[in-house]
């Protein structure tokens, strides 16, 4: 899977252990920032990782920051973007099985680096049920994209 990945200065120090740990689980990564701990708004990248995902240059997007509201936030506002916050293995899986999550998004200063790993994991493990009323449900999203 190819997966775009990119974090603010809070997220930075957490995001090499996360990127290892994706590659060393066979998935294709895309940093796209920020690349050092100098301060950078987490919109700005969220807007990177969104437009590889919207874009389908990425399959799924993961957003890193202080607490993983605020990327959340950004990353919503793109067409196409259903993006969570996840910081329990429960959702991090049941926001891809039930709402097609497409941008996952956690906070480095909530989780730990192991947390996240595992977090990752399920999250990179799921995949949106074939249950009708989850596709109806994500469906009525895509019309609300398209409502914008």
């Amino acid at each position: 899977m190819r997966i775009v990945i990119g974090s603010d200065h809070a997220g930075f120090p957490l995001k090499a252990t996360v990127v290892e740990h994706i590659r060393k689980l066979g998935h294709e990564v895309e940093d796209v920032g920020s690349h050092d701990d100098q301060p950078v708004d987490f919109p700005d990248i969220a807007q990177l990782v969104t437009g590889a995902v919207a874009e389908g240059r990425a399959e799924r997007g993961l957003l890193v920051c202080g607490t993983g509201v605020g990327a959340s936030i950004a990353a919503n506002k793109v067409r196409g973007i259903r993006a969570a916050v996840c910081h329990d293995i429960h959702s991090a899986h049941q926001c891809v099985e039930h709402d097609d999550v497409n941008v996952m998004c956690i906070g480095a200063q909530i989780v730990g680096p192991w947390l996240a790993l595992d977090l990752i994991d399920s999250y990179l493990k799921a995949e949106f049920s074939t249950d009708e009323d989850f596709r109806r449900r994500v469906e009525k999203l895509h019309r609300m994209d398209a409502d914008r």
